[in-house]
């Protein structure tokens, strides 16, 4: 491919590079503006320098990934307020068997939810449970965070919505869902069993030690974590998927059978009928609505002035205390709490079946983007309530950063560079013999691990498939899996190779009574030679 003038040719490598940059490096001293706005200035340069033109630019954006990657998102939140990833927590801690047990359950776990709900979602909702586990049962975080951020990578490598790229290769290769998974699956399923097993073997001395106390709180102290914990994909909040009427039912008893009203009329010794009336109204029509607190007062004066009159100074006021928490917390609550948790229950059934509806649909052959949208709006219609709190948790920055991104990458394509380079390589790497494909999976591993995945696959992704097109249909698929595969797995190489290990990262450094600091070479002494060995052994069954 020819080069461009000189002028476009340096004025669009500077804007790639300051996008480069900032996407790479987000905390840059002399200009900290983030990932998102790095993208977006990348984009602006190009097109400001003349690059690409505005028309060019807009259509550089690629709309069925922008769709795709928000129905997805969607789809996420609901299922977080689903309790699907509680459900996901449990299972790592149920019966469990010791460290190496955990160990390959959190790799299997890790690499199935990635799959299915995208391995930046998986490593935020599962990391600070993973150390909680750890804690409890006094084993080395270390081995556990490496199992879960590259298993999910991974695991991700399987479907085209498990990460970013995949979605780029599926729409632009046009992939069925159920062909890449079918190419795919048997080099995730391989490569999360080694990988596994080299987890095994690097710390096996390490995962054998036991515990120096046995707590026997343990157990019942792991299924309380597993209730409590609440997770939000986008937000990283532990508490906004909480149902609202179980835990406003939770704050009002606590908050009547803890008011200082409440405590005057356990403390008092003696009181007239007019009294414990205005007490208790008064505690009631605070926390409930008026027919509640009519109902409340009329139970309460069935004590005659006589009864009342009649107790003693020196007799406590249980006799008062228990037929009041008796009569709120067990005449009304009950019949409303069973009729909100059955509404709850079949919410939740619905909300599974339409995901499961969605995941058919794209085994189908349907289109991924509209079919992820409607399921998304499908969920939004059935929760019959204001959806802003549920859509403020998609993570809007990441389809910004993907418009800036599309455009920057094309400015850089129209400079001739990338396929410069290309031509350079591609009679070296061609898929139809092994060498090639070693080849190719080599510069895909080091342009992933320095230009991160998702701009190699913008960069490769059009001149690999077409000299492999020009071979065969088959060879063109086949370039498309092979691309997705390495550049996947590549993100385990070192802390910086995805988003996926930066979650991991982050949120076991700033876990709140359990932080742990996962380093760059402590990552980089596993994820070498694990990566390389899984990239090998995957791509001799990408089909």
């Amino acid at each position: 491919m020819a080069l461009a003038p000189v002028p476009k040719l340096v004025l669009g490598s500077v804007a790639f590079a300051i996008f480069w940059m900032l996407a790479v490096f987000p905390a840059v001293p002399f200009l900290p503006i983030g990932r998102t706005a790095g993208s977006l200035l990348g984009a602006m340069l190009m097109v400001i320098f003349q690059v690409i033109s505005p028309d060019q630019a807009y259509e550089a954006i690629d709309l069925p990934i922008l769709g795709l990657l928000f129905g997805t998102m969607v789809v996420s939140v609901y299922l977080e307020r689903a309790d699907m990833f509680k459900y996901i927590g449990k299972l790592l801690s149920w019966k469990s068997r010791g460290a190496k047990d955990l160990l390959c359950r959190i790799c299997v776990v890790s690499a199935v939810s990635s799959a299915l709900f995208t391995n930046d979602t998986s490593c935020v909702v599962l990391t600070e449970f993973i150390l909680k586990i750890a804690k409890q049962h006094n084993l080395p975080p270390h081995p556990l965070l490496l199992a879960l951020a590259t298993s999910a990578n991974i695991g991700s490598s399987a479907t085209p919505i498990g990460n970013p790229q995949n979605l780029v290769i599926a729409v632009q290769g046009r992939i069925s869902f159920g062909k890449f998974l079918v190419g795919v699956l048997p080099a995730m399923l391989v490569g999360v069993v080694v990988n596994a097993l080299i987890l095994m073997v690097m710390y096996w001395r390490v995962l054998s030690i036991r515990k120096d106390e046995e707590d026997p709180g343990a157990d019942y102290a792991a299924e309380e974590e597993v209730n409590s914990h609440k997770f939000s994909p986008a937000t990283m909040s532990h508490f906004n998927s909480l149902n609202s009427q179980e835990w406003n039912a939770h704050i009002e008893s606590f908050s009547i059978q803890n008011s200082p009203q409440a405590q005057t009329l356990r403390n008092r010794s003696a009181t007239t009928d007019g009294e414990i009336d205005r007490v208790l109204s008064n505690t009631l029509d605070s926390r409930r609505n008026s027919n509640a607190s009519k109902e409340e007062t009329n139970g309460m004066t069935s004590l005659t002035k006589e009864e009342t009159n009649g107790i003693s100074p020196s007799k406590p006021v249980a006799t008062v205390d228990k037929p009041t928490e008796g009569h709120v917390l067990v005449t009304s609550e009950p019949k409303k709490g069973i009729s909100e948790r059955w509404k709850y229950i079949v919410w939740k059934s619905c909300v599974y079946i339409i995901t499961l509806g969605m995941m058919a649909a794209m085994l189908l052959g349907l289109n991924m983007s509209w079919t992820a949208i409607s399921a998304a709006l499908a969920l939004v219609v059935l929760d019959f309530k204001d959806a802003r709190p549920s859509l403020e948790k998609v993570s809007y920055s990441l389809l910004i950063f993907f418009c800036g991104m599309f455009i920057t990458v094309d400015g850089f394509n129209k400079t001739g560079i990338p396929g410069a380079l290309w031509d350079v390589m591609e009679p070296y790497s061609r898929v139809d013999r092994a060498s090639g494909v070693a080849i190719l999976a080599l510069v895909i591993l080091i342009l992933s691990n320095v230009a991160s995945n998702v701009p190699t696959v913008l960069l490769l992704g059009g001149p690999v498939a077409a000299s492999a097109a020009a071979m065969s249909q088959q060879d063109e698929k086949k370039a498309w899996l092979i691309l997705a595969w390495a550049s996947t797995v590549a993100g385990n190489l070192s802390l910086l190779g995805s988003a996926a290990n930066l979650i991991v990262c982050e949120q076991a450094r700033r876990a709140p009574n359990i932080a742990y600091t996962l380093t760059f070479w402590s990552h980089l002494k596993f994820g070498l030679p694990s990566t390389l060995i899984i990239t090998a052994i995957g791509l001799t069954l990408i089909r």
